[in-house]
């Protein structure tokens, strides 16, 4: 490991704050589905209070732009973690006190979908701005930084599996709730602050995102595959618990250890990243892995036993977390510092709009048909997503070789 990069104190902190929250995140995951399905028995239902989140994100997400600019990362990331703590809380407090529904239920998850569009934006902005432009350290420290949060996915859904079977889902909200509140203390103490980049007012606005990703030819690709295969994903990962009740017999642990296994594979992918991308630049990487993140899903479909359905998600994961540290530095790193958190909101907007119609779509599917058919759609959309990423990135890496040869001749 280059030692440049660990010797950051922030970076150390805000690793630590990361793989806190984002285990309880994971945790609340797997335990506000599971407590809906379980409590109502209607797939349709866990659907409209997961697919809240992501339409509260999306909402938000137009704004946000303006407030990450005037904030900056570091402040954006305090304010919406000191505010998720609390709204987390609502849920089993009402839910003890006999006064929790369906509509408040939505209401809460909306909330947290609001305050997480500027967060996840800023987690991008944030490693530039401690480590500088270079791609090479942005791409290794997004391997540690990914390596270090999707633990939470192994750490996260287990955890929630065994104590939803021993305090129950609500009481795991509340944890969640206290790792939101250590997050912005241990943000606030270490991660120093960090002037925003002067942005111009015609810059702020979402369209001035928009208009710079249309004129870049591999994010405008990426964007779209992306947008669609994030629709594939979020239908497969409410199918999971659904696929445990029907498959599994409704084992709680069962859905942890699917969870978890993406996770594995993700941390595993993000080390083999970390060690591949001082030889291997990250468009030749995403190139030729990206299409083994989606060809295992199609396992899925087969009435596979339990570890079978684990290691299928296991290998997905792997390739995952292969590709996407040098996926998300790339993109990060092509955009002009001044327009990056005016391009990072505009692109989660995207994102989050999108995310509804896995949410959605896949509950009534899921009562309707059963989780096959989900399965076997999900599958064949990310199949082409996944190439679609390998082709735009495998073009960009040959018309930048191209630019090099024949750089010296022109400079000549």
């Amino acid at each position: 490991m280059e030692p440049s990069i660990l010797r950051s104190g922030a970076l150390r902190a805000l690793l630590a704050a990361e793989v806190i929250s984002t285990s309880g995140a994971q945790m609340t995951w797997v335990a506000l589905p599971w407590f809906v399905l379980t409590t109502t028995g209607s797939a349709t239902r866990m659907s409209l209070v997961m697919a809240a989140e992501a339409i509260g994100l999306a909402v938000v997400g137009l704004p946000s732009a303006r407030l990450l600019n005037r904030l900056g990362a570091r402040r954006s990331m305090l304010l919406c973690d000191g505010v998720r703590a609390p709204v987390m809380l609502v849920v089993p407090v009402l839910h003890w006190a006999g006064a929790l529904s369906l509509p408040l239920l939505i209401a809460v998850a909306f909330a947290l979908g609001a305050m997480s569009a500027p967060y996840f934006a800023a987690q991008r902005m944030i490693l530039p701005e401690l480590l500088g432009e270079d791609e090479t350290r942005v791409s290794q420290a997004s391997a540690l930084f990914q390596g270090a949060t999707r633990s939470t996915l192994l750490l996260g859904p287990i955890a929630a599996g065994v104590l939803i079977g021993v305090i129950g889902a609500p009481a795991v909200l509340v944890v969640d709730a206290a790792t939101y509140a250590v997050s912005v203390a241990l943000v606030g103490a270490f991660v120093p602050a960090i002037e925003a980049a002067a942005v111009e007012e015609e810059d702020r606005g979402v369209m001035a995102g928009l208009r710079w990703v249309a004129g870049e030819p591999l994010i405008r690709a990426w964007r779209f595959c992306l947008i669609v295969g994030d629709v594939a994903w979020q239908a497969i990962f409410v199918a999971l618990p659904v696929l445990v009740v029907a498959r599994y017999g409704g084992d709680p642990k069962i859905v942890g250890a699917l969870f978890a296994a993406f996770g594995v594979g993700a941390v595993a992918g993000n080390v083999a990243a970390y060690r591949t991308l001082a030889r291997v630049d990250g468009l030749t990487l995403i190139g030729w892995i990206s299409i083994a993140q989606a060809l295992p899903l199609w396992l899925l479909v087969l009435h596979l036993p339990a570890a079978g359905s684990i290691a299928v998600l296991l290998a997905s994961g792997l390739a995952n977390g292969l590709i996407n540290p040098s996926l998300h530095a790339i993109v990060t790193l092509r955009i002009p510092t001044a327009l990056r958190g005016t391009v990072m909101t505009s692109l989660m907007t995207l994102y989050s709009l999108a995310m509804p119609i896995g949410i959605v779509g896949a509950g009534p599917l899921l009562d309707a048909f059963g989780v096959d058919p989900v399965f076997a759609l999900a599958a064949a959309v990310q199949t082409a997503v996944m190439a679609g990423v390998a082709l735009a990135a495998l073009r960009a890496r040959a018309t930048a070789a191209d630019a090099d040869r024949c750089a010296p001749a022109e400079a000549a």
